[in-house]
């Protein structure tokens, strides 16, 4: 098959090109991305592997230039961000031209409007899955592990790493080559302004961001972490309908959230944009770690919350009970944000490339992906990486 890879340049879209070159079923792969220089340049860098690859400059904002090179592919794996701007219209552009779709989009609000697009999607006959990264994507995974158990789903939350031990974040660089601040960062001040989506007594609100939830999980773990708007919450709850609560959370230092605190503060009253929010956020400046220094009291440690886990709690046999999925041995995969995304969108991939996941219409991570596969070639591409399920009152 051949498999356009639109923003592959990208430090996330190189991690997922690199290991889709592996992948039994691809015979081509086209790096696109306006740049094409930079595409031409990560060919170069996958000289010798064993698929054909070739560079193509497309620019997902130019309708002709995009559908064009959708026309000649297969699959497209889309990492072109932020996917506030860019999502809907790509997925859009691969309904029409039937080309089947995976992305690693990380924003609540374009995969709302995504999702709306299911029935255009199958009348196409077009697969597409969407948020297959981290998180989204290994985290909503981590969710179907934990409510597999259940009778009844009361509350149900996913958490990332940031700045924690085995977050990788100290490799993540928030600017790009141009340096300008790289699409994720002005994805995260997105994420951390505004409302964000959460689920409150089984039904989608919006509610501001960095507000505690503090857990108490199996194995004695307990501790602090706070929301952020990943999509998790929205097709969670379409997917197993909590009847309690649901939110995405970051595993965060008092110290980076109290920072995240503050941007949020400038971002909503107009002193800060997302893009130059995400420029201070890679450098911050001495007057914001000020401020928030003095905010960094209020805010609560994650004490021994696992890094990367899902919990989920219900009813099971008739008991309340609480269901724990968390990763263990992630050293491997966090190298950092790029490696920990890159590496589930691929093989996420693969499971699109040999019919695994082929039903048509617009499906999150849960409803598309086979976790017992997923995790079983994570496990071989990242050991000694493994999901651990714990099961406590």
């Amino acid at each position: 098959m051949r498999v356009l890879a639109l923003g592959g340049p990208g430090a996330m879209g190189r991690v997922a090109v690199r290991v889709a070159a592996g992948l039994p079923g691809v015979q081509e792969i086209v790096v696109a991305d306006r740049d094409v220089d930079a595409a031409r340049r990560l060919v170069r860098d996958l000289a010798g592997s064993r698929v054909r690859m070739c560079a193509r400059k497309v620019d997902v904002a130019d309708e002709a230039e995009l559908d064009a090179a959708l026309k000649e592919a297969d699959i497209v794996f889309n990492s072109v961000g932020p996917y506030y701007r860019f999502g809907p219209g790509v997925l859009r552009a691969a309904i029409r031209t039937r080309t089947h779709y995976i992305d690693i989009c990380d924003d609540w609000e374009p995969t709302l409007q995504m999702l709306d697009l299911d029935a255009d999607a199958r009348v196409a006959g077009v697969c597409a899955v969407i948020g297959m990264g981290a998180s989204p994507g290994i985290s909503n995974l981590l969710a179907a592990r934990a409510v597999a158990r259940f009778d009844i789903v009361t509350d149900l939350y996913t958490a990332w790493p940031v700045d924690v031990p085995g977050s990788g974040a100290e490799e993540t660089d928030l600017r790009g080559s141009d340096g300008r601040p790289v699409a994720a960062a002005v994805h995260w001040m997105q994420q951390i302004s505004g409302t964000v989506a959460v689920v409150s007594n089984g039904e989608v609100v919006q509610r501001p961001p960095l507000r505690p939830v503090t857990l108490a999980l199996p194995g004695g773990r307990k501790g602090t972490a706070y929301t952020v708007g990943h999509p998790e919450p929205v097709t969670l709850q379409r997917s197993y309908r909590p009847v309690g609560d649901s939110a995405n959370l970051m595993v965060v230092t008092p110290g980076t959230v109290a920072y995240l605190d503050v941007l949020r503060s400038d971002i909503d009253g107009g002193r800060l944009t997302n893009e130059t929010a995400a420029a201070d956020l890679a450098k911050p400046t001495m007057r914001r770690a000020m401020r928030a220094a003095a905010r960094a009291v209020k805010f609560k440690t994650p004490g021994s919350l696992p890094p990367f886990f899902a919990v989920a709690r219900g009813i099971k046999d008739g008991r309340p009970t609480t269901v724990l999925a968390h990763l263990t041995g992630t050293a491997a995969l966090m190298k950092g944000m790029a490696e920990a995304t890159g590496i589930p969108a691929a093989l996420g991939l693969a499971q699109l490339l040999d019919g695994t996941v082929g039903r048509p219409g617009v499906h999150p991570p849960e409803t598309a992906i086979d976790p017992d596969r997923f995790f079983a070639d994570l496990a071989e591409r990242a050991k000694p990486i493994a999901v651990v399920v714990e099961e406590g009152p």
